[in-house]
């Protein structure tokens, strides 16, 4: 399984709402971990990053999966 589905699924399990994967991708931007560039990406800025109040739980979700 993928990284996104593991995250979507453990931060519903203890959060209670399923992140975007926009919303991950800016997150793993902000840990310093390789991120890809997607297909449909519009210029070098992010349409939709992650709001600040969902940031913590997304974090959580790397640290009890071992990315950060």
């Amino acid at each position: 399984m993928g990284i996104y589905k593991r995250v979507q699924r453990d931060v519903k399990k203890h959060d209670g709402f399923v992140p975007k994967s926009c919303w991950i991708a800016h997150m793993k931007e902000k840990c310093g971990l390789p991120v890809r560039r997607a297909w449909n990406r519009a210029g070098k800025g992010r349409m939709v990053p992650c709001p600040p109040g969902k940031q913590q739980a997304i974090r959580a979700s790397f640290k009890r999966q071992g990315l950060i």
